[in-house]
C-alpha cells in the first residue's frame, strides 16, 4: 500500500500528525510538505506547488491523504492526468469557518479584515471536502459542529449555491484522532519536595485565553496556594502581553517560559501535577492528551472536544462551566496531591487509547478500504 501525504502546513500538530503516520503505519507513505508558515498563502499556493512536485516525481500511490491546509481540489484538478483515479482521503484537523475571531480586530490572524472572517479560506475547505472521497475528522465535536455549519455559511452566498446534502457530507466522513507517542519508558510522578507544577503547554494566542489561567493563578497565589508552573507552547507573537504581565506578577513561580526542548518538554509533562485549558477553540487537544498520557490531571472547560478526551466518571472533577467553578477545581489539585495520584492515573489509561500503537490498525483498515472502494465511491 503506498501513501502519498500531502502537509501544506508542516508544524504544530500537524506535522507531529504527519511525522507520526510515517512513522507508524504499515504502509509505505511518502510525505510531500511545506514549511509551517503564511497560512493563508499556503491555502492559496500550496496545492500548484504541490501538483510540480508530484508530477516531477516518480511516484505512483494507490492513495493520497492531505491535510485542511490544502486546496484540495486544485491539487487534483493540476494533476488529473495521473490521479484521476486515485482515491483521496481529507484529513481536517482545524478549518477556517468556526475558527473563533478577536475581540480586538486588529488581533490575531484576522488583523487584515479589521476582525472579519475571510470566507474565502472557508470556501477553500468545502472545495476540499467536496472533492474527497472520504473526509476524517480528529474529533465527533469537530465532525458535527463543522458539518452543521456549512449549509449555514453556503447560505451567505448569493446565487447559484450547490448546497450538499448533509446525508452525503456524513456519510463520507468519519472520526480518527490524530494520535499521540507513548510515553517513553515508565516516567515517575516526581516533584522532589518542590510546590505542584501547573502545565500550559498550548499556543500563545487569544484563541486559547491565556488570561482566564493567569486569573486563576493569580487568585490562587493571593490565596496562598503553593505550585510552580511551566509555560511552555508555540509563541507567534512579539509581545504576548497577557504572558509578559504573568511573568511579572507569578515571578519566581515561572519555572519554564516558551519553547523547550523534547527532552525537557517531556520532563515537564512528568513532574506537573495538573494540565490546564481555557480555551475557546479546540478542534482534539493534542497537545492536552500527551499530558495526561504522562499522568497529569486535568481542569478543562466543558465543550469543544474536551468532554471526549475524558472519561464519564471524571467530567465532575476535570471539566468546569465557569471561573468560579475552573478556579475551585484547580485549587483542589493542587491542595490534594493523592487527587492528582488518583485522577492523574486514570487519565493515564484513557489517553492511552489515542497512542499510535493503538490507532495503527484503524488508520490503516481505513486506507486499504479506500483504495479497495476506488475513487469518487
Amino acid at each position: 500500500m503506498q501513501i502519498l501525504l500531502l502537509s501544506p502546513y508542516h508544524t504544530g500538530s500537524h506535522q507531529a500528525w504527519a511525522d507520526s503516520l510515517v512513522r507508524h503505519s504499515r504502509a509505505s507513505v511518502e510525505l510531500l510538505s511545506l514549511p509551517g508558515r503564511f497560512w493563508k498563502w499556503r491555502m492559496h499556493g500550496a496545492a500548484p506547488s504541490m501538483a510540480r512536485r508530484f508530477l516531477e516525481s516518480s511516484l505512483q500511490p494507490d492513495l493520497i491523504v492531505a491535510t485542511d491546509m490544502l486546496d484540495l481540489a486544485t491539487f487534483l484538478g493540476l494533476t488529473r492526468g495521473r490521479t484521476a483515479q486515485i482515491p483521496s482521503v481529507l484529513y481536517m484537523h482545524e478549518n477556517q469557518l468556526l475558527y473563533p475571531l478577536p475581540s480586538d480586530p486588529k488581533a490575531g490572524p484576522m488583523r487584515r479584515q479589521h476582525g472579519e472572517r475571510d470566507l474565502h479560506y472557508a470556501f477553500v475547505n468545502y472545495l476540499s471536502m467536496a472533492a474527497a472521497d472520504r473526509i476524517v475528522f480528529n474529533s465527533q465535536f469537530h465532525r458535527s459542529a463543522l458539518l452543521e455549519a456549512i449549509p449555514r455559511f453556503l447560505r451567505a452566498f448569493p446565487d447559484e449555491v450547490e448546497l450538499p446534502p448533509f446525508g452525503a457530507l456524513l456519510e463520507k466522513s468519519s472520526v480518527l484522532s490524530p494520535g499521540i507517542e507513548a510515553p517513553i519508558g515508565d516516567e515517575p510522578w516526581v516533584s522532589g519536595g518542590a510546590p505542584p507544577l501547573v502545565f500550559w503547554n498550548q499556543r500563545w494566542e487569544y484563541d486559547k485565553r491565556p488570561e482566564k489561567f493567569f486569573a486563576a493563578l493569580e487568585s490562587l497565589a493571593d490565596e496562598g496556594v503553593e505550585f510552580r508552573v511551566a509555560l511552555c507552547g508555540e509563541n507567534f507573537r512579539q509581545d504576548p502581553t497577557e504572558f509578559l504581565q504573568a511573568r511579572e506578577s507569578l515571578g519566581g513561580r515561572i519555572v519554564q517560559w516558551g519553547h523547550a526542548s523534547a527532552p525537557l518538554y517531556r520532563s515537564l509533562m512528568a513532574e506537573a501535577s495538573v494540565v490546564v485549558s481555557t480555551a475557546d477553540h479546540e478542534f482534539f487537544g493534542i497537545s492536552i492528551v500527551e499530558a495526561m498520557a504522562h499522568g497529569c490531571a486535568a481542569v478543562l472547560p466543558r465543550r469543544l472536544s474536551y468532554p471526549e478526551l475524558i472519561p464519564v466518571e471524571l467530567h465532575p472533577v476535570c471539566l468546569y462551566d465557569d471561573d468560579a467553578s475552573l478556579l475551585q477545581q484547580l485549587r483542589h489539585f493542587l491542595r490534594y496531591p493523592l487527587a492528582v495520584r488518583e485522577v492523574g492515573g486514570r487519565l493515564r489509561g484513557a489517553a492511552g487509547e489515542h497512542e499510535w500503537g493503538e490507532l495503527r490498525d484503524a488508520d490503516d483498515a481505513l486506507f486499504a478500504s479506500m483504495i479497495a472502494l476506488g475513487p469518487h465511491s
